[in-house]
């Protein structure tokens, strides 16, 4: 599953022309990378609909491939095969995980359950990204599990085979962790009990329950698991609302421009950038259309506005739009304090520095902590800057230099094929539309 869009290595944007249109956002990641997870959970044909053409869902296929799922890709629509989590089979080699720390973290729970052996590996960047929050867990459930730096670094060296369900009260709120543990606890003895610090994404929450699994939600912030095996399912994957926030931005910042969002997901988990957006005076409607396989979906309406700055507490529910959310302080009157963000540091690229980096050249005041940023809001200008081969960091500089008048250059455009490869090509169909 690779892009199908080519990308220059430099990409060119000439700033100040208005967006105007509609579009659908690839297919959203994070419901990608689980819903493969759960179909090779699942024994029998499952079929998966609009799931991202990302690079990092690409690296979820590949591991559930080396398990034994056969995959028969059909235009958009794929189909798993998969002999169920009793016919999984031990990978004939270490698993790439390439950059994507969804895959590793989240598949490791899939793995440990199985009596085999799994070696899980990535890129430099993922190498240097912590597991121990999700490696520790599964030792107490029974896995073997090892890596570098006793676990805290990978490659991960996952010995699967009998769990026992234990009581986990998690020191980091994580959609990923949390669904590697459950993915566990479905083929553990007795039952597993996930207590986080704070609400994290409930992708995973909302498929099993859609799905009649053994999962109940005793609070927003903790949630029990039995064992037991799933069904099969259809899904169509809704719109990315990560992706999305790169455009809506860019539709607030650039004057004259109105754009509609189709069929994105609008899981109370992952919109709270909206309201932040709104706080600050972008204008956006949302307009709810139903659910898929309880994901909420709808429409998504924003026009250009004025900005103002804001206090933004970071939290997981924003964590990957807090890169753009800073291209709209650069913009907005006033000064935007990030604060409680450290977990920005050991994503990608180290956001805090590369966030900064991004909007100095931009010519941004920019103050650093270890946890935030200080972002003064004025009038950018055109500038030429590096992705620090993020997919964020990237998208997140185009949004800048998109509302800009003049040229600026993003260098190693192609990291956003990790997340969002049609960007460039959605933005100028929505620019040609005005």
């Amino acid at each position: 599953m690779t892009s199908a869009f080519p990308m220059p290595e430099e990409l060119v944007v000439a700033g100040g022309r208005p967006l105007r249109g509609t579009v659908r956002m690839p297919g959203c990641k994070g419901i990608s990378h689980r819903a493969l997870l759960l179909a090779a959970l699942a024994e029998g044909r499952s079929r998966v609909t609009g799931a991202a053409s990302a690079a990092d869902v690409a690296s979820t296929l590949g591991l559930i491939s080396a398990l034994g799922v056969r995959i028969a890709p059909g235009g958009d629509t794929l189909d798993s095969h998969s002999p169920g989590a009793d016919g999984l089979v031990e990978p004939a080699r270490i698993v790439d995980c390439a950059n994507s720390g969804s895959t590793m973290r989240m598949g490791a729970g899939l793995v440990a359950g199985r009596p085999f052996l799994t070696v899980l590996a990535g890129d430099e960047s993922l190498s240097r990204r912590p597991m121990r929050r999700v490696v520790d867990p599964l030792r107490a459930m029974g896995a073997a599990v090892d890596g570098r730096a006793g676990g805290e670094l990978a490659p991960l060296v996952i010995r699967g085979g009998a769990l026992d369900g234990v009581r986990h009260d998690l020191a980091v709120a994580s959609g990923q962790v949390k669904t590697a543990l459950v993915l566990a606890g479905l083929q553990a003895r007795g039952t597993t009990e996930i207590r986080e610090p704070a609400a994290s994404r409930d992708h995973t929450e909302r498929m099993l329950e859609a799905l009649g699994a053994p999962v109940d939600r005793i609070d927003a912030r903790t949630l029990r698991v039995g064992p037991g095996r799933l069904l099969p399912f259809e899904m169509t994957v809704p719109g990315d609302p990560s992706s999305a926030a790169f455009v809506i931005v860019a539709a607030t910042l650039v004057p004259g421009s109105e754009v509609t969002i189709e069929a994105m997901s609008l899981n109370p988990g992952r919109i709270a950038f909206l309201d932040l957006l709104r706080s600050m005076g972008a204008v956006l409607e949302v307009r709810p259309a139903g659910e898929e396989l309880g994901e909420p979906v709808g429409d998504v309406t924003v026009r250009a506005a004025p900005l103002r700055a804001a206090r933004i507490p970071a939290s997981e529910a924003i964590i990957d739009e807090l890169p753009v959310l800073a291209v709209a302080a650069a913009f907005a009157e006033g000064i935007t304090e990030i604060t409680g963000a450290a977990e920005l540091a050991v994503k990608e690229s180290d956001r805090i520095a590369s966030v900064a980096a991004t909007l100095r050249a931009f010519g941004v005041g920019v103050e650093t902590a270890p946890d935030g940023l200080a972002v003064r809001g004025g009038r950018p200008r055109p500038a030429t800057v590096d992705s620090h081969g993020d997919h964020r960091i990237a998208l997140a500089g185009a949004v800048a230099a998109l509302a800009c008048d003049g040229e600026s250059r993003i260098r190693d455009w192609p990291a956003v094929s990790v997340s969002y490869p049609q960007f460039e090509r959605d933005v100028e169909a929505l620019r040609r539309g005005a």
